[in-house]
């Protein structure tokens, strides 16, 4: 049998926030209310939220949605 360790998901008013993503962007999705299931910051960037580190690059979003992926926010 296969686990998958989701460290850090949460389900926040309806919408899936997988990741390290930055707060603002979480309040982004809950003000504007988007027709898509969540968003996602993929691997554990250094300096997004509770990582250690300084930040290298812009962190690009994700949306999480049925069928082609797009970006949510670059910041």
């Amino acid at each position: 049998m296969l686990l998958r360790r989701i460290p850090v998901t949460f389900l926040i008013d309806g919408y899936v926030v997988e990741g390290h993503v930055p707060v603002a962007q979480v309040k982004r999705l809950l003000a504007e209310r988007p027709a898509i299931k969540g968003i996602s910051l993929p691997g554990m960037p250094a300096g997004s939220p509770g990582m250690d580190g300084e930040k290298a690059e812009p962190f690009t979003v994700y949306e999480i949605g049925d069928s082609v992926t797009k970006v949510f926010a670059r910041e």
